[in-house]
């Protein structure tokens, strides 16, 4: 799920730019982030799923506390939009700052969580990362 959230961030980071810098595409703009943010919640929701089959618990877990801490920002962020967009409390061009301070913390959350997914693969031997099994007490 996560390489559609980051195509969807993608579009919708080239729609809000676009309309920030030449005033056309508003409503294409402005749906692209509420599309955004619907896949966001999807993915956190699948997320916590996952977390609390592998950690027992839904979010916080050890191994993932600060990445699951930022990923609240980028929620409240995303969150913030879509109320300032269906109550009208921004602006067009406050909605779009707004969604583009969302997006640069979703930029630092991907990058917490592809940094820990290195980090685990690099602690892997080099067997168990191409798949082979690797039995104690024989050496080849």
């Amino acid at each position: 799920m996560a390489p559609l959230q980051f195509a969807v961030f993608i579009v919708s980071l080239a729609l809000v730019l676009h309309f920030l810098l030449t005033g056309s595409g508003r409503e294409a703009a402005a749906l692209s982030v509420v599309v955004k943010t619907a896949t966001l919640y999807a993915i956190m929701i699948t997320g916590s799923i996952w977390e609390k089959d592998v950690f027992g618990k839904y979010l916080f877990a050890e191994a993932f506390f600060w990445e699951d801490l930022f990923s609240l920002l980028v929620l409240a962020l995303h969150t913030a939009y879509i109320v300032a967009f269906f109550l009208g409390f921004l602006d067009a061009q406050g909605l779009m700052l707004l969604a583009l301070a969302a997006y640069a913390a979703y930029v630092v959350n991907a990058a917490q969580f592809l940094l820990k997914l290195r980090a685990a693969r690099l602690e892997q031997s080099p067997r168990r990362r191409f798949g082979e099994s690797v039995q104690p007490g024989l050496t080849s």
